[in-house]
């Protein structure tokens, strides 16, 4: 009798104590991190735009819908008592890691999202305190 050929199995991702087979995920858990992952980076997006226009006096539609964005995630983390809220939903999904600790180790992924939030609020409050560069750009004078 011929055995059918074995397919190989990937070795696990070690990230932090946790080791996952990403084949292993669900499609479900698969689909919220990718959509995870798209919320984050255009969270890092928008609050690169607020830092940009702290530094240029610019302002304009896209920084009010950052703001917004980073406002609407400040409150998420506290309803979450400083952790995201997917993370839950993510985990009853079937996947354990958080998203940070796909790229950080386990104590920079801990520390990540205080220090977003510290950044985040230093870019409103610098916005808000720096006055406004006139339109077209060129510093009156």
């Amino acid at each position: 009798m011929i055995e059918p050929p074995l397919v190989p199995v990937p070795p696990p991702v070690t990230v932090g104590d946790v080791a996952v087979r990403l084949p292993a995920l669900g499609r479900g858990a698969k689909a919220l991190r990718t959509a995870h992952a798209l919320v984050a980076v255009v969270e890092l997006a928008g609050l690169g735009y607020v830092w940009a226009c702290a530094a240029t006096g610019r302002r304009d539609r896209l920084l009010a819908a950052s703001v917004a964005l980073l406002s609407a995630e400040g409150g998420a983390l506290i309803v979450g008592r400083g952790d995201c809220p997917l993370g839950p939903l993510q985990e009853r999904c079937g996947d354990p890691t958080p998203l940070f600790q796909l790229i950080l180790p386990p104590r920079a992924a801990k520390a990540a999202v205080p220090v977003l939030a510290a950044v985040a609020l230093g870019g409103v409050i610098t916005v808000a305190a720096r006055r406004p560069v006139p339109a077209g750009g060129a510093a009156a004078g």
